[in-house]
């Protein structure tokens, strides 16, 4: 049995052929060009499909449903992109959309769930019954999910653990609010952070790490100038970690969770981001009965959204 999921984003659109032990076995890929109407881009999402189907040698027919992970506000009982802003999409019906052009059934869902449920069944939230998986990149992103079910609140637009409030009047967040978690602990403040530390410390090793330009500096700057020694790189590394702590161990207090992944680029460190990690959020969290929460790196990387997507029929169906 195979499904189909696509991830689709502001660059690229990418199908993925998937079969019954969550292995991508083909794929397909086109470049999204948005903002363009939504049904172009539609047409390039069937084409997608088309050509993983054609990659593994299968008909489209041979597929059992399909599902997205996207961008933006999503419902996805009716299978609408209610709101992306980065794809212009206001009240899309994708699902209806795609089945047209492919007749396969599709399902909708938030591209950040949609890789959440990939990690939970196939990836380092597997095994388990509730799961958080959030990824550390441009935002922060998140995913819930509870007895084995997403979870985004009464109007599909819950989960957004990037948006929550760990430093009153901090930080400038996207969002428009002050001092959001995501202010702290993205990828892109981990890259500010880094910046304001070499700007105070002239001879910090960060400085040839990034060519002499903090126009070359990336999340991985600090971290290599951390292994190298470096006091202010250790303790840009240090102070973000504690960050990210602070809104994971937010995370345990309410949900409980049994276990949480961390993706995005930043999770490429795996043990070294992990461990210290795991130390702040034991002196954060407000209690542990029975076995702690897991904190583990995701595994799946950009595979977690299209497996995820291609098995959204399991809950939507």
């Amino acid at each position: 049995m195979y499904t189909l999921g696509i991830d689709l984003g502001g660059t690229n659109i990418v199908a993925g052929l998937v079969d019954e032990n969550y292995n991508v076995i083909a794929k397909g890929k086109i470049k999204t060009n948005s903002p363009r109407p939504a049904n172009e881009i539609a047409d390039d999402m069937a084409k997608a499909c088309f050509m993983a189907c054609e990659n593994a040698g299968i008909s489209i027919k041979d597929v059992k449903a399909c599902g997205v992970g996207s961008p933006g506000a999503i419902n996805p009982i009716d299978g609408v992109v209610v709101y992306a802003n980065n794809l212009k999409f206001n009240n899309v019906p994708l699902a209806a959309m795609l089945k047209e052009r492919t007749g396969v059934d599709f399902y909708i869902e938030n591209d950040a769930n949609a890789a959440a449920y990939g990690e939970f069944l196939a990836g380092s939230g597997r095994g388990v019954d509730s799961c958080v998986a959030v990824t550390l990149g441009t935002g922060v992103g998140g995913g819930i999910i509870i007895d084995g079910k997403l979870f985004s609140g009464s109007n599909y637009a819950g989960g957004e653990l990037g948006h929550t409030v760990i430093c009153v009047d901090g930080e400038p967040c996207s969002c428009g609010r002050k001092g959001c978690w995501e202010a702290y602990a993205s990828a892109t403040a981990l890259i500010r952070q880094t910046k304001a530390a070499m700007e105070k410390n002239k001879d910090s090793v960060m400085w040839e790490l990034a060519d002499g330009s903090l126009d070359n500096v990336n999340g991985r700057i600090a971290f290599d100038g951390m292994r190298r020694g470096d006091k202010a790189a250790c303790e840009v590394v240090a102070q973000y970690e504690k960050y990210v702590a602070v809104g994971l161990a937010n995370i345990i207090n309410v949900f409980q969770p049994q276990k949480i992944c961390i993706g995005g680029g930043i999770s490429n460190e795996k043990e070294t981001l992990v461990n210290p990690i795991k130390e702040f959020v034991n002196e954060e969290i407000y209690t542990t009965m029975g076995k702690p929460c897991e904190i583990l790196p995701a595994e799946l990387g950009n595979d977690a959204g299209i497996i995820g997507a291609a098995s959204l029929y399991k809950l939507y169906k």
